[in-house]
C-alpha cells in the first residue's frame, strides 16, 4: 500500500460498509489486529492520525457508497471504540434510520461493534440512546471473569474494573430488545470459551467465538 493513501473513514468489506469513527480505545487488547497489522485492513489504511471525521463527512461517503452498490449492513467498527464518539455515532445512526424509513436504498441493518464500555466512557447509560437507531449490538466480552478480562484486554487507567460494566451493558442491551445482541470471545487468548458462552447466555446474549486475528469481524 502506498504511504500517501488517505485513511478510510468508510470502507467496504463483503456485504457491509464499516464506519471508522476513531482510533481511540480504552483497551489495548492482546489480540488486537490494528497494531499487528499496522492500522491496515484488507488493503485499507485505517490510521486516522488523530483527524477524526465529522458526522457529515461520514454520511457523504456512506451516501456515495450506498448509491454505487447496495449493502446488507452498515457497521460502526473501524480500529477504535465507536462509543468514544457517541454524539457523532448517534447522529449518523439517526440519519441512516431516516434513509431506511424513506426507503432511499435497498434494506439494510445498522450494527454497533463495541467493547461494552460505552456507559463508563460516557458516564451514563447509553443503551436507551442506542435503542431505535441501532439494530444489532455485538459486544466483545472476551473473558469469563475479571482477572482474565484484565489480562486479555489490558484496560487503560480508570477502566480496570470495567468487566462488571461490560456485563451490565450486555444485560441492558438484551433487556432493551434490539434485533440481535451478540457477546463474543476470541479463541486462543487464554479465555475459557465454554465459560464465556455460559456467561453470555446468562446475560441474554447470543455467543460467538471469533478466530484469533479473524479478518471478518
Amino acid at each position: 500500500m502506498k504511504q500517501f493513501e488517505a485513511p478510510k473513514t468508510v470502507y467496504r468489506f463483503k456485504d457491509a460498509l464499516y464506519i471508522n469513527l476513531t482510533n481511540r480505545c480504552p483497551n489495548l487488547c492482546a489480540f488486537c489486529i490494528k497494531t499487528k497489522w499496522n492500522m491496515q485492513f484488507n488493503g485499507y489504511n485505517l490510521n486516522l492520525n488523530g483527524q477524526e471525521p465529522t458526522a457529515r463527512q461520514v454520511l457523504e461517503v456512506l451516501e456515495q457508497e450506498m448509491k454505487s452498490s447496495p449493502v446488507q449492513e452498515v457497521v460502526f467498527c473501524g480500529y477504535g471504540e465507536p462509543t468514544m464518539r457517541l454524539n457523532e455515532l448517534l447522529l449518523i445512526a439517526k440519519t441512516l434510520k431516516g434513509w431506511q424509513a424513506q426507503a432511499l436504498f435497498a434494506p439494510f441493518k445498522i450494527r454497533l461493534n463495541t467493547n461494552g464500555l460505552g456507559n463508563m466512557i460516557n458516564n451514563q447509560n447509553i443503551v436507551p440512546l442506542l435503542k431505535g437507531v441501532i439494530d444489532k449490538i455485538y459486544v466483545s466480552l472476551n473473558a469469563q471473569d475479571e482477572a482474565t478480562w484484565r489480562k486479555i484486554v489490558r484496560p487503560a487507567p480508570g477502566y480496570e474494573d470495567g468487566f462488571s460494566g461490560v456485563k451490565e451493558f450486555i444485560l441492558r442491551c438484551s433487556q432493551a430488545g434490539f434485533d440481535k445482541v451478540v457477546a463474543s470471545c476470541v479463541d486462543k487468548t487464554g479465555a475459557d470459551a465454554p465459560a464465556v458462552k455460559a456467561l453470555a447466555e446468562s446475560l441474554g446474549a447470543e455467543f460467538y467465538l471469533r478466530s484469533f486475528l479473524d479478518e471478518e469481524n
